[in-house]
């Protein structure tokens, strides 16, 4: 028989070792945190790791880039003519590191959707609950013939922000006036489709500025550009004779460039320039084709409430890299979608039902330093589709502001401070 002495010092050493009675075995050990891995640092998956710390802090998230210092492709139009610094888009990622978001500078080779673990370069593995990957955009190389990573050099696509932008920049500010500069447009789906038109306006006003006798040609492979009223509404006004579109239908599409003598050729005539701008086509990062993600159209498909891939369970696909119906591939859109995706995520890892969502997004594009364009896009989820709310001109259902004012270009600073804020913590 145990004495009452004896029986409490024994309650409290097993009170200690967190066991019941008066067993002396080891504790349980605690219940592992569950682990979400987030592959790609840009907008959408950036913002989707802070949002799952302010919605869930015991939930481990892990966030996956091989780039160090990310410039963004917002603002980088205004980089380009010397409106901005590129260090003013240079996000650093000390927001993420101080939100307690595992960051790791390393590029993920493989994912192993059986065992719920991805493979670093170098042989490195991660678990995971749930995976998030937001790969953002890569390049065709070569579809249009001649045009590949060595000729981007020459003939900068500037369509990821930082070496690429100051090359273009650099070209222009070299170039004689009365210089062509051209811009080619790829047909398909692509990062940002009013961003070209954005760039010609910014470029014609630099040209403008200083070399007044140049030229812009806008090569195009699509028959139509958002808000075509009102761009062309403004080149007329601000810019005369100076910006020509030219749409497939009258030659525009370039099929074949030559960046050592500077030539670019569509079907029926070749064109030499002084600079170009050639923008590829596009498809999602490589880490989405290689994992089996993308459809075979390229990209890849999600279920619209949670953004998880039909093709592969507890793999979720935000920002440019997903299919999201009527939403466009933007900085707004790949935001708001990371948000919902951390909502639905922190949802079922507490097993409850994802809420359905609406979206919003907003692109703006500069035509002149005190002068800007709002798209805007409201979005909801209709019989299993992400569908316009509003439909209007624009991206494919979105609403677009009458014109274009001072007004938004206040807006559009504005708008790119605060989502730098969200999504990065900068």
């Amino acid at each position: 028989m145990i004495g009452r002495r004896r029986w409490l010092q024994m309650s409290a050493l097993a009170a200690a070792y967190g066991v019941s009675g008066m067993s002396r075995a080891r504790a349980a050990p605690a219940a592992a945190r569950q682990r979400v891995v987030i592959v790609g640092a840009g907008f959408a998956g950036s913002a989707c790791a802070l949002q799952l710390r302010r919605l869930d802090a015991a939930i481990e998230v892990t966030l996956i880039d091989p780039v160090g210092r990310y410039f963004t492709c917002p603002m980088s139009n205004e980089v380009l003519v010397g409106r901005r610094e590129l260090a003013s888009i240079s996000v650093s990622r000390a927001g993420v590191r101080r939100a307690g978001i595992g960051l790791l500078r390393a590029r993920v080779d493989a994912i192993d959707p059986e065992q719920r673990r991805v493979r670093l370069a170098g042989g490195r593995t991660l678990g995971y609950d749930r995976l998030v990957v937001a790969p953002g955009i890569r390049f065709l190389w070569d579809r249009i013939e001649g045009y590949d990573e060595t000729a981007a050099q020459r003939m900068p696509h500037a369509w990821q922000a930082g070496e690429q932008t100051l090359r273009l920049a650099r070209q222009l500010r070299a170039m004689d006036d009365g210089g062509v500069v051209a811009i080619s447009v790829p047909s398909g789906l692509m990062r940002c489709p009013p961003a070209p038109y954005e760039r010609a306006s910014l470029v014609a006003h630099y040209l403008s500025q200083h070399k007044p006798r140049s030229k812009i040609l806008i090569f195009d492979s699509n028959n139509h550009f958002p808000r075509q009223d009102v761009f062309t509404d403004a080149w007329q006004s601000l810019y005369p004779g100076m910006i020509d579109w030219i749409a497939p239908t009258q030659d525009g599409a370039v099929v074949r460039v030559d960046a050592a003598n500077m030539t670019l050729y569509t079907a029926s005539a070749a064109h030499p320039v002084a600079v170009a701008n050639i923008i590829a086509p596009q498809a999602p990062g490589q880490i989405a084709a290689d994992a089996g993600l993308a459809a075979g159209h390229g990209w890849c498909p999600i279920a619209p409430v949670t953004f998880e891939s039909p093709l592969i369970s507890n793999v979720h696909v935000i920002g440019d890299a997903c299919i999201a119906e009527a939403m466009p591939k933007s900085a707004s859109a790949a935001a708001s979608q990371a948000h919902q995706c951390a909502h639905a995520i922190a949802a079922l890892l507490s097993g409850r039902e994802p809420a359905a969502p609406n979206f919003d997004s907003v692109c703006y594009s500069m035509l002149a330093p005190q002068r800007a364009l709002a798209i805007h896009g409201h979005f909801s989820i209709e019989a299993g589709s992400i569908v316009a709310r509003a439909p209007a001109p624009g991206f494919a259902g979105s609403g677009g502001d009458a014109g274009a004012s001072a007004q938004q270009a206040r807006a559009a600073q504005r708008w790119y401070r605060d989502i730098r804020a969200d999504a990065f913590g900068d």
